[in-house]
Parts: C-alpha cells; sequence; structure tokens
C-alpha cells in the first residue's frame, strides 16, 4: 500500500526533512508524560512535563539538530516494601520537533513540573538578489544584473 504524502506536489521543493519530521511525530504517540505547550510572548514557547516523583538526576534532557529529547529513567529503592503500588515510576522517552531557528534556553523542575523554555531570535530577513545571465550567440556569458546582499549586521 503506497501513502499518499502532504508534500507530494512538484510546486514543494527540498520539504523531506518536513516529511520525515511528521513520520518521527506520528510514531510518539505515547501519552505518557502528559505535557502542556504555551506560548509565552510573541517568540517564546513552554513546553512543561507532568514528572511528579522524577528528581533533576533522574531526568535527561538533550537537543539533537531540531529534535528535543527528554528522558526519565527514576532509580529504584530495594529497601523500600510496597503493600501497595499505584504511583507510575515507570521510565520515559518523550520527543519534540523544533522548527528550524527555535532555541531551547534552559529548563527548571518545580513541583513535579519540567519547564522547558523555547525563543525564536528575531532575525531581519535576508533579501538577495541573482544575477541573471544571458548566453549570447557565440555562447559568450554575460551578466545582465549584479547580485546585492543585504548582511544581517546584528
Amino acid at each position: 500500500m503506497s501513502r499518499l504524502s502532504l508534500f507530494n506536489s512538484p510546486l514543494l521543493l527540498g520539504f523531506e526533512q518536513f516529511e520525515q519530521a511528521l513520520d518521527r511525530v506520528s510514531k510518539n504517540a505515547d501519552s505518557y508524560p502528559p505535557y502542556d505547550v504555551e506560548q509565552i510572548g510573541e517568540n517564546r514557547l513552554c513546553i512543561t512535563l507532568a514528572i511528579a516523583g522524577f528528581s533533576p538526576e533522574e531526568l535527561n534532557v538533550q537537543l539533537e539538530k531540531n529534535q528535543l529529547t527528554v528522558k526519565g529513567r527514576r532509580n529504584e529503592d530495594r529497601e523500600r516494601v510496597y503493600l501497595h503500588r499505584g504511583i507510575a515510576a515507570r521510565q520515559f522517552h518523550r520527543s519534540f520537533v523544533l522548527a528550524d531557528g527555535l532555541e531551547v534556553t534552559g529548563a527548571t523542575i518545580e513541583n513535579g513540573l519540567l519547564q522547558i523554555d523555547i525563543e525564536r531570535p528575531f532575525e531581519e530577513p535576508d533579501v538577495k538578489t541573482i544575477a541573471i545571465k544571458s548566453v549570447g550567440a557565440a555562447g559568450a556569458t554575460q551578466v545582465i544584473d549584479q547580485v546585492e546582499e543585504k548582511e544581517d549586521k546584528g
């Protein structure tokens, strides 16, 4: 069975990475731990994960390329004897695919909630004019327009 692609149009060139990102997100359907994604400001986000019972030493937050991964693994206390164990102590692995340009600025844990701050720094758009070359009858190349670049002075 062939899969219908959202990016199958010949007008959308170079979007293979987005299709791969959507595949990764669809495979990450586990609902533990629960999380919120909140827009804090125009260029800021906060991901909050409910990780009650985990200490900072039992958590790992990593950013590789544009994939943010949060892993948790609780250390078992072998000396405790439980008569009933209803609080989940399972390990987890939660991934988020971040858009290009987003930066993780920090993470804090408070009251069983892990908050990961994400920011998109403001950048002025780069405008680039492309030179158009004309090939004459004798095969000589002539530049019609000069290339102009506006560089970020920040």
